[in-house]
């Protein structure tokens, strides 16, 4: 059984994560396919639209944590391939139809799209806050919401779909009956558009997107080595294992006063 399937239709492509059993975690395998069809879709002279999905109950649950654990590491593995899609240099446009749980790495496949359709069942979740040493402080800046909102997504709480359509991140709500056909509508009607015309305003929208400046990142770089790194393996065991998790915190107890600032990472 193939991780990831696609079909054609004219100049659209569907790419559905198939990983059915696993709610379509992304483990290397994933990764190493959906990797392969983006850049094959990137070179490709006639499909210009994409349309990216998930089989099942599922969009995708993100990290797969239990080949983490058997790895003995945190994050899951990158293919060896550049992703044009992860990496931002895929030129077409790609429409989202979230058929199910959007969690923590699937939250971001979505967040990379360029339109989002989603059933109405959906829920969604930015996990980093329950998995590494700094909660997902860049996602909420990225959809431009407003700062509470930015907060509940950093902090790992969940929205459903009708709360995120609600804000601003979602495009369409629809009954799952009708998600694929009505994204195949809007690529459709990105279809119509002039070429360079559909290509030339992806291209400067997605400039427009909020990022955060250098300094930022040097901080949040410093805030992933604040903690004890124990913690980032005992979040995946406990989740694994359905239980409680026993968290250190700090190895000095004192560091978590030790706080790096922007001026301190200058």
């Amino acid at each position: 059984m193939a991780v990831v399937e696609t079909e054609r239709h004219g100049q659209v492509l569907v790419v559905r994560m198939n990983r059915p059993e696993r709610l379509n975690a992304l483990n290397t395998e994933l990764r190493t396919e959906l990797a392969k069809v983006w850049t094959d879709f990137r070179h490709s002279k006639e499909l210009e639209v994409a349309i990216f999905t998930g089989t099942g109950r599922g969009f995708c649950a993100g990290e797969d944590m239990k080949e983490s654990l058997e790895k003995g590491k945190a994050g899951g593995e990158r293919p060896k391939q550049e992703d044009p899609f992860m990496s931002g240099a895929l030129e077409k446009p790609v429409i989202a139809a979230v058929n199910g749980h959007a969690m923590g790495g699937g939250f971001m496949l979505v967040e990379r799209t360029d339109l989002r359709l989603a059933v109405r069942e959906a829920l969604f979740e930015v996990s980093e806050a329950k998995r590494w040493l700094l909660g997902g402080y860049n996602h909420g800046h990225i959809a431009n919401v407003p700062y509470p909102i930015a907060m509940e997504m950093a902090l790992g709480f969940r929205f459903t779909a009708q709360r995120f359509y609600e804000i601003g991140f979602l495009n369409r709500l629809v009954d799952a009956a009708d998600l694929m056909p009505e994204a195949l509508k809007m690529a459709e009607h990105l279809l119509t558009l002039p070429p360079a015309s559909r290509v030339n305003t992806v291209h400067m929208m997605r400039q427009m997107r909020p990022a955060p400046g250098p300094d930022m990142q040097k901080l949040a770089d410093a805030l992933h080595e604040h903690g004890a790194k124990s913690d980032l393996m005992e979040s995946r065991a406990a989740f694994a294992e359905k239980r409680k998790p026993n968290f250190k915190g700090w190895n000095d107890p004192e560091d978590r006063y030790r706080l790096p600032t922007l001026n301190s990472v200058k």
